[in-house]
């Protein structure tokens, strides 16, 4: 739902702003997320471990210094954070491109620094509690503010800098929100816990928690880097006008991350599981099963999104309708590239499960280091195009590196005739769908057909198995009035 309103935002604000002023807003937003980032040290995530793990144990007191004590490292970083920015704007206004406006904006962003604070920690302590109905309710009215007001304030006139100024009141409202939650649910419990806790006690904690949350922020600096850097080097070398156009073909080559993102969910734990059983013979299982089905799920989701790529960018962003024409092979090539970081993402995830949390760092670091260089090298060349190849090229490089780990560390091995299987049904599939027009009622039918086209020709060559068909199963009894036709 809130990748659906993330998507939702950038479609209106593009829409109002046109394609150079969406691109303006592309230059903001991930020094929103690098600002969020820092000021937040990683600790959010601490925040949750500990907090679970004395709340577990009745430790109410524990609980209210570990809260305190992330606070206190939150308004440090997010000082320096903020001043970095004020005075850093300036000096790199020429290396970047910046325009006058561009700077003041980057100033301005920095005022959401107390707001990421409140949000970051009190989101932490809810999921340190499991209550994710307050997680909700609190990214709900941040999504929901942040269209409406963005969206008002350009109406009004505000162009670009209502956008901002409606991210910036978006925050404040979501952290009150929080705030609100946490002080009548959580804080009224554990405010009276008292228990004494030395100076240098208190130092440990803190050291605790910032040795648990460093690789959080570097792993999250990282993926920035590998996402962002060529909104910014194609802002050097071109304008923002281009800048906009890679901004509206990358979230829809994202669109199959939402597929990895959900299966890494449940691999996590399942390994941690299977680890903590020292059921080698079920590790071995859960990965084998984890690629192959990411694989039979992602591939023919990638043909469709490329081959109905300019249909699609119609939908989302009717506003450009230009998009195809400067972004369209871009798109293409990004598509490919976040099939790789899909990967990548169940790599990831099984690595952690498996009690190893920065192999995947290492890889992710080296793939953002290849990033920058090949963009900078590519784009005078190829523009938008170079900018996407060197995504898929680094996206390429960690996907490699980190799965070819993850089945040296478990002893595992792919079904690599099964998923030879696959990707033939895959691109067969993709040949046949390709005769439908590349158009919008095309695409409909194109999402009408695809999944029997698919499924036949899997099980034609022989690609499905047994547990497939049940799978089949129950996804088809659960379409309500579509399960019959499903069905048969």
């Amino acid at each position: 739902m809130f990748r659906i309103g993330g998507y939702l935002y950038r479609v209106l604000i593009q829409y109002l702003l046109g394609v150079s002023g969406y691109g303006i807003v592309s230059l903001v937003l991930p020094l929103q997320n690098v600002l969020v980032l820092i000021t937040s040290a990683g600790v959010p995530p601490a925040v949750a471990k500990y907090v679970a793990e004395y709340h577990a144990k009745n430790d109410d007191y524990m609980v209210k210094m570990v809260i305190k004590t992330s606070a206190k490292i939150m308004l440090i970083t997010s000082v320096f954070a903020t001043l970095l920015i004020f005075l850093l704007a300036n000096p790199l206004a020429p290396i970047l491109h910046w325009q006058p406006n561009i700077i003041i904006l980057f100033q301005i962003i920095g005022l959401i620094t107390p707001f990421s604070i409140i949000l970051g920690l009190v989101r932490g302590i809810f999921q340190g509690y499991q209550d994710m109905n307050s997680i909700l309710l609190s990214r709900a009215v941040e999504q929901v503010f942040v269209i409406i007001l963005a969206v008002s304030l350009i109406l009004l006139g505000w162009y670009v800098l209502g956008a901002v100024i409606g991210t910036i009141i978006e925050f404040a409202t979501a952290a009150v929100v929080s705030l609100l939650l946490f002080k009548e649910k959580i804080w009224k419990d554990i405010k009276g816990a008292k228990k004494t806790l030395n100076h240098f006690e208190e130092l440990g904690l803190a050291k605790k928690l910032l040795i648990f949350s460093l690789p959080v922020t570097i792993v999250g600096l990282a993926e920035l880097a590998l996402f962002d850097t060529g909104t910014y080097i194609i802002n050097i070398f071109l304008n923002e006008t281009y800048v906009g156009y890679y901004n509206i073909v990358s979230p829809v080559s994202r669109l199959a991350l939402v597929i990895s993102s959900s299966l890494a969910v449940a691999m996590l734990p399942a390994t941690s599981e299977a680890l903590s059983l020292n059921n080698k013979n079920m590790i071995k299982k859960y990965v084998a099963h984890s690629y192959r089905y990411m694989i039979l799920v992602l591939i023919p989701l990638c043909v469709i999104i490329i081959l109905f790529s300019k249909p699609i960018l119609a939908i989302m962003f009717p506003g450009a309708p230009l998009a195809y024409l400067f972004a369209g092979g871009a798109l293409k090539i990004l598509i490919v590239a976040m099939a790789f970081f899909s990967i990548y993402v169940v790599s990831s995830s099984i690595s952690q499960g498996l009690g190893k949390p920065y192999l995947p760092m290492y890889f992710l670091i080296l793939g953002s280091i290849v990033n920058l260089v090949l963009t900078v090298a590519l784009v005078p060349l190829y523009g938008l195009n170079g900018a996407a190849v060197a995504t898929a090229v680094a996206t390429f490089l960690i996907m490699i590196f980190t799965t070819r780990k993850i089945l040296i560390i478990t002893n595992s091995q792919l079904p690599f005739v099964n998923l030879a299987k696959i990707i033939f049904a895959s691109v067969l599939m993709g040949i046949i769908i390709g005769l439908i027009p590349k158009t919008v009622m095309g695409l409909l039918i194109a999402l009408l057909i695809f999944p029997y086209t698919y499924i036949f020709i899997l099980a034609f060559t022989g690609a499905l198995e047994k547990r497939d068909l049940t799978i089949l199963n129950k996804f088809g009894y659960k379409l309500g009035p579509l399960s019959g036709p499903f069905m048969k």
